[in-house]
């Protein structure tokens, strides 16, 4: 029998209606054009749910076999290309078992005992969102690698630091990147907590209550490799919190993108001229020739809305749902996957453009002198003479105000004139107001010094392998 002799107007649960979907209905409530991605989830959650039913003598060997012959069949169509999906049977679940019973026979319809599809798409969206993470946290590693070896090659660059956007202190750009590091190290760190929640089995709840037949729940969660099984059947077919945490997750490795994103944005601008972003990562205009537009970090800082707002929705699809399952669930896999897919992308984008950016460190020494960047160095020089810190945080603001005057940097006055606010101001003090200088003398643990920011990347080496 070949597939499109089956009679693609039954529906599994046909029998108790007297009259057809409608096209619209149907068009409406199904998911196979989107749920069809979890293939080979379902079909290993089957093969491992066929498993346990013959070995608890549900259904018999001779079955148990067929079932694997008929999936591993169907796997080899959906792999190749050949299968064909069909709308009047819903979704991934049906299809696949609709061509099983094709292939098998009797043997492929003894395949649904004991379960529903509720715990069975239950399993299959936590299944693939289990590799789904295990590919995101390989791609995090490429990303803080590529930050780790650009951190490397820019230890001794300094960079003005900003709060509020205004010169605050000079930091090495190496630790500057490395805070990013920091940054996609947590989502690492978050998305391996996430994955020991959604690596639990639903399957076996059936369609709310659990089942009559005598199923081994653990023995199923063993051979997918899963934690443990989920231990309240209501909650478990219809829990979708696992889906939450992921998004919430994804919206936060986002959105450390997308602050990453303003960043290269801002110091690729004329007025900044911090870095280049190499051309095979930008784009032109169609009008003005000399435009070479940022528009990879421009487009992730817009998809970090696109995440957060698939977070917002999966919130809402589940605030006002009571138990056990409900229709409103099939609503949580387009924005799943699509947060899954974003994500993976950018992350895969960022890592190699990254590898491509130029840094120009005369733009910013020059940005950073212009800001008074050691201000803070020279009271913190007052205070080791002796001062409170209020009085020099004082005597330093008159100093600055003396400067922007006559259009110098701090450390371009000469001696004598700062003299004028502390007789205790001696030569040394250009060592203090020297950019180097103030980098250097930061060497506290996490600090900007160049020694520190070495040990960081060698911990950060060490920890990435």
């Amino acid at each position: 029998m070949t597939q499109n002799q089956f009679d693609n107007k039954s529906q599994a649960w046909s029998a108790l209606f007297s009259e057809p979907m409608s096209d619209l209905v149907k068009r409406y409530t199904a998911s196979v054009d989107f749920d069809k991605r979890l293939w080979q989830a379902d079909i290993a959650g089957s093969l491992a749910h066929a498993e346990m039913l013959a070995a608890q003598g549900v259904i018999s060997q001779e079955d148990a076999d067929a079932i694997r012959t008929g999936l591993e069949t169907v796997r080899g169509e959906i792999a190749s290309g050949a299968f064909t999906w069909q709308l009047d049977l819903e979704d991934v679940h049906l299809n696949i078992e609709a061509r099983l019973t094709q292939l098998v026979g009797l043997a492929g319809k003894r395949l649904h005992t004991g379960r529903s599809r509720n715990d069975q798409v239950a399993t299959d969206v936590r299944l693939w969102l289990r590799g789904e993470i295990d590919v995101i946290a390989g791609l995090l590693v490429d990303l803080q690698k590529a930050l780790v070896a650009l951190a490397e090659k820019n230890v001794g660059v300094i960079l003005p630091g900003f709060t509020h956007l205004q010169v605050a202190q000079p930091v090495s750009f190496g630790h500057h990147m490395l805070a990013y590091v920091e940054m996609f190290s947590r989502d690492a760190e978050r998305m391996a907590d996430v994955r020991k929640r959604v690596n639990r089995l639903p399957l076996g709840a059936a369609a709310l209550a659990g089942t009559s037949y005598p199923l081994d729940r653990e023995r199923v969660a063993k051979t997918l490799g899963m934690d443990g099984v989920c231990q309240n059947s209501l909650d478990a077919v219809s829990d979708r919190d696992f889906a939450i945490e992921f998004t919430a997750a994804a919206s936060l490795a986002m959105v450390h993108i997308s602050r990453l994103s303003e960043e290269l944005i801002l110091w690729m601008s004329q007025a900044f001229g911090f870095i280049d972003i190499a051309d095979r990562f930008c784009t032109g205009s169609s009008i003005m020739p000399q435009k070479k537009n940022p528009d990879v970090p421009e487009l992730a800082r817009g998809k970090t809305g696109r995440v957060v707002g698939h977070l917002m929705a999966l919130i809402t699809l589940m605030k006002g749902q009571p138990l056990a399952y409900n229709k409103d669930n099939q609503e949580d896999k387009e924005p799943l996957f699509d947060t899954v897919d974003t994500l993976k992308d950018t992350l895969r984008i960022f890592a190699e453009m990254v590898g491509g950016i130029t840094v120009k460190p005369e733009a910013m020494e020059r940005a950073a002198k212009k800001g008074y960047a050691t201000a803070t160095d020279l009271a913190d020089y007052l205070v080791k003479k002796g001062l409170p810190f209020r009085d020099a945080h004082e005597t330093v603001a008159h100093a600055v105000k003396t400067a922007i005057g006559e259009g110098v940097d701090l450390s371009e006055l000469p001696l004598a004139t700062l003299q004028r606010f502390h007789p205790q101001i001696e030569a040394d003090v250009f060592e203090v107001l020297s950019l180097q200088g103030s980098l250097n003398a930061r060497a506290t643990l996490g600090g900007t010094a160049p020694e520190q920011v070495r040990r960081q990347l060698a911990a950060h080496r060490a920890r990435l392998g």
